[in-house]
């Protein structure tokens, strides 16, 4: 599942669209694809794995889910696995194997867009105190958790908690002050540095946790296990990485 920082990358691809008017919109979405013609768009927000692409009065939501991908301009993929496509007076936007929803724009208001880890106007207190109200919730649910961490998913939550030498099977009511701390604020950082390796097409080689079979640490066999109500995979080692 794309997390975050490429739903960003994709946000930025988009860009040039905004202030383009839709010529034409195809695909198998189950949307009034007429009702986006001739409209112009105004604005994209994210709100961590989701994408708003805003028009006047109403707007698209993109998810792309487990599988979903996006093109920009050209089409390459087939026909059925196109879910939406929109034609601007400059290129084109091709969405696959995605959720695709037509909203008003009222609905933007019940968002919380201070939960987004990579958004400027991020809340951090507002995250401590989510996170102090689910004492009983697992780290790794905690950071899975859309209303929590806004863009966090499975590689992030992985090399976030061994970075903060947290076992994913903690509980939330149980870090010490300083490591609940350590958890929001690696949330963000590791983020932004998803991005920046991501950017630079090396992600996967800064990977310490997720999908590695030895913890680079102690050298010991990491253990993978599904974990948490998510039912997620987990990478951790049990050695550097405390249970609490």
């Amino acid at each position: 599942m794309p997390e975050g920082p490429s739903i960003l990358l994709m946000k930025e691809d988009l860009q040039k669209f905004v202030g383009k008017k839709v010529i034409t919109a195809v695909g198998n979405a189950k949307i009034d694809r007429d009702l986006l013609i001739g409209k112009t768009l105004k604005e994209i927000r994210l709100y961590g794995k989701q994408t708003y692409l805003i028009f006047d009065e109403i707007n698209v939501r993109i998810h792309l889910l487990m599988f979903g991908s996006y093109e920009i301009d050209q089409q390459t993929k087939p026909d059925n696995n196109l879910r939406l496509g929109l034609s601007f007076q400059n290129g084109k936007a091709f969405f696959y194997t995605c959720s695709v929803k037509l909203l008003p724009n009222d609905f933007l208001k019940t968002i919380d867009w201070e939960a987004d880890v990579m958004s400027d106007i991020w809340n951090p207190e507002k995250t401590k105190n989510k996170l102090k109200s689910n004492p009983e919730m697992m780290v790794c649910d905690a950071l899975m958790n859309q209303d929590i961490f806004s863009g966090v998913g499975n590689i992030i939550k992985n090399e976030v908690l061994f970075r903060i030498a947290v076992q994913p099977e903690s509980l939330v009511g149980n870090l010490p002050p300083k490591k609940l701390n350590d958890l929001i604020t690696e949330a963000r950082n590791y983020s932004f540095d998803f991005l920046k390796w991501k950017r630079e097409f090396v992600l996967k080689k800064h990977w310490k946790a997720h999908q590695k079979k030895n913890c680079p640490k102690c050298g010991r066999p990491l253990i993978k296990k599904i974990t948490g109500k998510s039912k997620r995979r987990s990478f951790f080692c049990e050695t550097d990485q405390k249970l609490y």
